[in-house]
């Protein structure tokens, strides 16, 4: 990288100490009048960006009057933390509400940052008379949503709740298994559930304003995740369908609903992995023709959005070998050469905030660089292929923290593996 990147990224970059509120003064300027910011991450398991993106949304709660925050998890479980910092549920404290969270990866709302930004969240609502809430983005809930929507409607309309009853029974023969759902269904050996889900949503939609409040709102919107988890797992298993723009269309449409619930001039915070919530256009993704929240929100929403990222050279991570594995306190490998984690790490700035609207700096960044996507898997022994991806940062991204030595974020139920942590960064080679 030219002498004029590193003095480019010198001059503009803000050195952070972490050591006070004061230092994001010149981010909140930069956010200006946003109503959406989107924070997000660069892996599931990472205290530091928990800690800094927890403190970033305080301050836009207190100091710009955001009214929601919107993370990357199923809806339902969010929505029990939602009562609890509301004070409308009898959840004894936000351990307790947070109990929710218990399909993998748990820990990646079960640790104790999150735990500390639920904590605040209840004692500042109560202190302000406020109703900042806490909702979920993600679709992979379908039998937990179904129930939700059965659980509501016997209470409101027990007839209602008999046709739901048989239309979600479709799903019955598989148990929970929502893969074994989607082979077959995708392969035509059992029909698909599509007419029964498109069916219930429509006849709740239908009873919109018969109802309305904010539990027929969570109903709904369980309704809504109902159909598109079911669209979803029926096109993981089919050519030529991208699940992973559904994923993300689902979590666009989710948080425009969100809006819209809210008010006028409501404002929306959102926890994302990096992947979902920087510009896919400005990545690999987007040459694959697959899309993501950010950008979806950025052709929505150009001058009304913020986008922040964040990066790290080396230290731990909190993620799994495989899927349904245990979580693992591993050592995350220096960045590698040729990427934006090696380039700040040059730097010899430490830890900073980087601004990425400037002209001088979009020049500085003009060239691609690779980026680090570690999600709840990491693999580091398969690291370029598994957790590295092209991007122009200055395009993915309004700005980046970097942070150059992470530690891992702790569970509420810490593993013995996560205890032990693994073998030596330099094993097998002891280089």
């Amino acid at each position: 990288m030219s002498a004029q990147t590193l003095s480019a990224i010198t001059k503009i970059a803000q050195p952070l100490t972490f050591s006070g509120d004061e230092e994001y003064e010149s981010l909140l300027a930069e956010i200006g009048d946003a109503r959406l910011v989107l924070i997000g991450e660069a892996s599931h398991g990472t205290h530091d960006f928990y800690r800094e993106r927890a403190r970033i949304t305080r301050m836009l709660i207190e100091q710009k009057g955001f009214s929601a925050v919107a993370v990357e998890g199923d809806w339902p479980d969010a929505y029990r933390v939602n009562r609890f910092v509301q004070g409308e549920n009898r959840d004894r404290d936000a351990e307790e509400a947070l109990s929710g969270f218990r399909r993998f990866p748990a820990w990646m709302w079960r640790n104790m940052d999150v735990l500390d930004f639920a904590t605040w969240l209840r004692a500042h609502n109560e202190c302000t008379g406020k109703k900042t809430g806490f909702y979920g983005l993600d679709l992979y809930s379908l039998y937990t949503s179904a129930q939700e929507v059965l659980r509501y409607l016997a209470h409101t309309d027990p007839a209602a709740a008999a046709r739901a009853r048989y239309r979600y029974s479709c799903f019955d023969q598989f148990g929970e298994d929502t893969q074994a759902y989607g082979y077959s269904a995708s392969f035509g050996m059992t029909e698909s559930c599509e007419h029964a889900v498109v069916e219930q949503l429509a006849e709740m939609l239908k009873k919109r304003n018969e109802h309305g409040g904010p539990e027929f709102f969570s109903a709904e919107q369980n309704a809504f995740l109902v159909r598109d988890a079911e669209h979803y797992y029926r096109t993981m298993f089919s050519r030529g369908v991208n699940s992973w723009n559904i994923r993300d269309r689902h979590m666009a449409e989710t948080l425009e609903r969100l809006l819209e619930f809210s008010g006028d001039g409501s404002k929306v915070v959102v926890w994302a992995h990096n992947s979902h919530l920087g510009d896919a256009r400005a990545t690999e993704m987007g040459r694959c023709d697959e899309l993501n929240l950010g950008q979806i929100v950025r052709e929505k929403h150009p001058d009304e959005c913020f986008l922040l990222g964040f990066t790290t050279y080396s230290g731990e991570v909190t993620a799994a070998q495989d899927w349904d594995e245990p979580a693992e306190r591993k050592i995350v490998r220096h960045g590698m050469p040729g990427s934006y984690e090696a380039l700040f790490h040059s730097t010899t700035l430490g830890d900073f905030l980087l601004p990425l609207r400037g002209e001088e700096i979009r020049r500085a960044l003009e060239y691609p660089l690779l980026e680090r996507a570690i999600g709840v898997i990491y693999r580091p022994e398969t690291e370029r292929i598994s957790h590295y991806f092209e991007a122009h940062i200055a395009e993915q991204f309004d700005a980046v923290i970097h942070i150059d030595r992470t530690r891992a974020l702790v569970p509420l139920e810490k593993t013995v593996p996560w205890e032990q942590g693994e073998v030596p960064e330099t094993y097998p080679y002891a280089v």
